[in-house]
């Protein structure tokens, strides 16, 4: 049996001053519904509030059909319905039930007509919400999504963005019911004033109830925030066409299958054990709201009785007690799910409060053009959040302007951290970067990044057509088909995009009916030629030809040498054959630059990288 995690451990419930505290994100909340479309939030209000006097007008209008049927029985009997017609005797009662008529169908309309805008402006909401979601995210630091916690809390706001516009009805909702609580509670003084009293004290039990398993509800999902995200994943390992060659060599999938139901079982014995409490004391409590209510009906029959009332006010009062007591029933459990979903919120908007530590600053400046010094690591150190070990330390090398160098060191040494240095996805802990003299802080980030033409080995395959994967290199120019094809052909990709059915159009990867796969070598010439897409100042290449033969990479690094003339150039790769072409070799181990100089004077000192390129050259031989 595959091991599992521990036991999760519940949650500490959100304490009543939290739960109130929350409410604090519905404003926000509102103003972004507002912002959504403030047309459709009119609309929805306002037909809300038409509709919201209809059922004390209807139950009303019902009253006065009783009293008149009941006047017209006691008149000593009617004649033959031509004959009543005829002489007008049925003239009230014909035109009271036209207006109940009428009320009933415009209560459907309007219902109807509420519906139709809510699900309007939800879907708009829910667009605008997931673009503001997409548009921070990309604004954050990359150091942010490598924290698993704030995964946890992307993961919790991305289904908030799809999840809470049921709020707004709620909210929306509220305002209705407690119209219409108003006009029914008028009623009810009128009669009886005490009765209000008692419905209350048949009501508060309940509220508190739903109040109670609503925050339960809330900890519950909250605290099992990262083993949802583990059945996502095992969702997707286990049956997705990335994974499907090695689940099936393996024969993977009863190990995922079984993991998948034991972490499941786990969560639903917990949502099981929440439901069961729920639906007992929730039957428990709301039977009291139902004895309140007989209690009452009780009552009003025995002044009816009695000559106090007429039967159609018997009617009136008993109907508007018992909608008055499931309206105000529905109040106090829709604050106290409005209460638990303000909560849920607080996953949207902690996650927007995040706020990027690397960003350009108010007087950022232009980026040379052209570079002329370089750029020069002074001590520079960088170790990731909640790392023991130094990432890289005491870096101090010169980059200089119009010179290719390779970064060569096993697994681990720091030489992609360094590369994300350079790009500035990171700030150094310790030290400083400095760019034509100035620090990189100095310059502003998005003209930063546009001068560098970066490929990292985990580069994206993104399901769009072969054209639109090199065009996201530059997106601005993403029609511009003569650039896309000379980037093509400077990463030699050209050859495998004119041998698909649609060329340039060909949708890839097989996520989609129409797309046709690639091998990993011709996905990587297709990433690299992303880079040559920018006329950038500075290019990148981190172990982006790990899928090609030698020749074939021998090949794209000659012609990454022969384009890199009068441009900054960084690349790294594990066959040392390819980097014997840079301008000047680094060797890093530890975190720490061990020797640098050309292959020669490498291979003539005899430390790691001639040992490393004797072991590797041993294999070819």
């Amino acid at each position: 049996m595959p091991a599992m995690p521990a036991p999760h451990a519940p949650a500490a419930r959100p304490s009543l001053r939290e739960r109130m505290d929350a409410l604090r994100n519905l404003p926000p909340f509102l103003r972004q519904v507002w912002r959504t479309s403030r047309l459709l939030t009119l609309a929805s209000l306002g037909l809300r509030l038409l509709r919201a006097l209809l059922p004390v007008a209807m139950l009303y209008v019902g009253k006065l059909i009783i009293d008149e049927a009941v006047h017209l029985a006691g008149n000593g009997g009617m004649p033959p319905l031509r004959e009543a017609l005829a002489g007008g005797q049925l003239d009230t009662l014909l035109q009271l039930l036209a207006l109940e008529l009428g009320i009933a169908i415009g209560s459907d309309l309007l219902g109807r007509l509420v519906n139709y805008a809510d699900a309007l402006l939800s879907e708009l909401f829910t667009n605008a919400t997931s673009v503001r979601l997409m548009e921070h995210a990309a604004e954050l630091d990359l150091e942010d999504f490598e924290d698993p916690d704030l995964q946890d809390k992307l993961d919790r706001a991305r289904r908030q963005t799809m999840g809470r516009m049921n709020l707004m009805g709620q909210l929306f909702g509220q305002v209705q019911d407690a119209i219409t609580v108003i006009s029914f509670a008028a009623g009810l003084v009128a009669y009886a004033p005490w009765l209000m009293a008692l419905l209350a004290v048949a009501l508060v039990p309940a509220f508190i109830g739903e109040s109670h398993f609503n925050t339960l509800g809330y900890s519950l999902n909250h605290s099992w925030t990262p083993e949802r995200r583990q059945l996502d994943y095992l969702r997707q390992v286990g049956a997705s066409v990335e994974t499907a060659k090695e689940v099936k060599i393996f024969n993977l999938h009863r190990f995922l299958i079984e993991r998948y139901k034991l972490l499941a079982e786990r969560f639903y014995r917990a949502n099981r054990t929440l439901a069961r409490k729920r639906a007992f004391w929730g039957t428990l409590l709301a039977a009291l709201g139902t004895l309140g209510y007989y209690a009452a009906y009780a009552y009003i029959a025995w002044r009816t009785i009695s000559g106090d009332f007429s039967i159609g006010d018997l009617t009136f009062l008993a109907g508007s007690f018992m909608r008055l007591r499931q309206l105000l029933e529905g109040l106090l459990t829709g604050f106290s799910q409005v209460a638990g979903q303000a909560l849920y919120l607080d996953d949207l908007f902690s996650f927007f409060a995040i706020e990027p530590e690397i960003r350009s600053r108010p007087d950022a400046l232009p980026v040379p053009r052209p570079i002329r010094e370089g750029f020069v690591f002074e001590d520079v150190g960088f170790r990731y959040p909640d790392a023991e070990r130094w990432a890289v330390r005491h870096l101090d090398f010169r980059l200089e302007a119009g010179e290719v160098i390779a970064l060569v060191g096993e697994n681990g040494a720091g030489k992609t951290t360094l590369v994300k240095l350079l790009a500035r996805l990171y700030d150094p802990d310790e030290g400083r970067i400095l760019l034509d003299g100035r620090d990189l802080r100095d310059y502003d980030l998005d003209d930063l990044r546009a001068n560098m033409g970066v490929i990292f080995q985990d580069f994206v395959r993104y399901h769009l057509s072969a054209g639109e994967n090199i065009g996201v290199g530059l997106v601005e120019a993403m029609r511009d088909d003569a650039r896309i094809r000379d980037a093509a052909h400077r990463a030699l990709a050209d050859e495998v995009i004119e041998a698909l059915p649609d060329g340039y159009e060909q949708l890839i990867g097989r996520r989609f009916k129409t797309g046709v796969d690639l091998s990993g070598g011709q996905w990587q010439k297709i990433a690299i030629a992303r880079a040559y897409m920018r006329d950038a100042q500075v290019m990148i290449l981190d172990e982006p030809t790990a899928a090609l033969d030698a020749r074939a990479e021998f090949e794209v690094f000659q012609r990454f040498k022969e384009l890199s003339a009068q441009r900054t150039a960084v690349l790294i790769s594990h066959r040392f054959s390819s980097v014997r072409m840079a301008d000047r070799i680094l060797v890093l181990a530890d975190g720490r630059i061990e020797a640098s100089g050309t292959h020669a004077q490498l291979m003539e000192e005899g430390g790691r990288y001639a040992e490393l390129f004797e072991l590797q050259a041993a294999g070819y031989r």
